[in-house]
């Protein structure tokens, strides 16, 4: 599939001689700063702020990653619940959207930032019942008192641990309804709702297209306000980023001049679009091949760091602070590769 041309004949330059001067965001004067760095909405005010999306579907920006709410006549439906600390102001939000009940929670991945509210969330909620409680015991076997968390099979395993072991994550806060298979098919609030495994930053992240409103809601496959953070020791890799985020440009259909159509929550940041994923994606494959190219020469990490191979991207991306560098991102590249 051909993607942006300019782009790939950028990852041929810094493929073919990385010594030569390339056109990076800064040599293009601040006047062209807008074409480089478009602003991206995130809330930082400590408080949890609901954006209309399409339809039923709504954006709760503020509680850590992005938090993707379903809400209609069959309940509410969450992806994602936000970090622990932001919890109750994560229901008071989803409050202000629907008085329903909360049947389902699902999980992209295991990081804090996404499954901190499991617990809370989960024990707020109701799961859908099955059929009228009329005894003391069908009640308790459907457990209606809590709402369901899904997730890929992984993301439990890593929640919790092995018999005798100590679990990282509180039982209340595990996923209850796992899923092995590529995808996990539910119907709700009118619409099916497809969960798809898609490896990605972990080997256990899923993707959930809602799709009578053609929105996808991605985790950590995308975001943009940071090279994605890759978790090689859960599976990750930037092979699978870029894997991911093919699969997901096959999966998204752009309306007129490739605005709008359908539309992606990342992980972090404004809401996308497919033209938005066709630069990410095009961004991570110019740097694994930059750093493919120098490991095939024998540069060391020390020598591929001083090259830069993120140097065109650094100004929309790069953090020279936090727990997630550009050079910690830099890194897991080039260990990535060299698996």
């Amino acid at each position: 599939m051909k993607r942006l041309g300019w782009m790939v004949a950028l990852a041929a330059l810094g493929v073919l001689e990385f010594t030569e001067a390339v056109s990076t965001q800064a040599a293009l004067g601040a006047g062209a700063a807008w074409a480089w760095k478009p602003a991206i909405q995130t809330a930082g005010d400590g408080q949890v702020h609901v954006q209309p999306i399409r339809d039923n579907i709504y954006l709760l920006v503020g509680a850590g990653g992005n938090i993707t709410v379903s809400a209609g006549d069959d309940g509410i439906l969450m992806v994602d619940g936000g970090t622990a600390p932001m919890t109750d102001k994560v229901l008071a939000a989803v409050r202000s959207i629907s008085t329903g009940p909360i049947r389902y929670l699902i999980n992209t991945n295991e990081r804090e930032e996404y499954t901190g509210g499991n617990e809370k969330i989960a024990a707020a909620g109701e799961t859908i019942p099955f059929r009228p409680n009329q005894t003391i015991q069908i009640q308790g076997y459907i457990g209606t008192n809590r709402a369901t968390v899904v997730s890929y099979l992984s993301v439990y395993e890593r929640m919790s641990a092995p018999t005798g072991k100590v679990a990282p994550r509180v039982e209340g806060a595990w996923p209850d309804a796992t899923y092995s298979t590529p995808q996990k098919k539910l119907h709700f609030n009118g619409e099916p709702v497809l969960v798809m495994h898609q490896p990605s930053a972990t080997d256990g992240n899923s993707l959930v297209h809602f799709r009578r409103a053609d929105i996808v809601s991605v985790g950590d496959l995308i975001d943009l306000t940071s090279y994605p953070i890759i978790d090689l020791a859960a599976g990750g890799s930037i092979q699978a980023m870029i894997e991911g985020l093919n699969h997901l440009i096959d999966m998204t259909v752009p309306e007129k001049q490739s605005e709008d159509g359908t539309l992606v929550i990342p992980g972090h940041g404004r809401i996308a679009d497919q033209p938005d994923v066709v630069y990410y994606y095009e961004m991570l494959s110019i740097i694994r091949d930059r750093v493919q190219d120098m490991m095939s020469r024998g540069l060391t990490l020390q020598q591929v760091h001083a090259a830069r191979p993120t140097r065109d991207f650094d100004t929309r991306y790069g953090r020279n602070t936090g727990a997630w560098t550009t050079e910690k991102f830099v890194e897991t590249v080039y260990q990535s590769l060299k698996k």
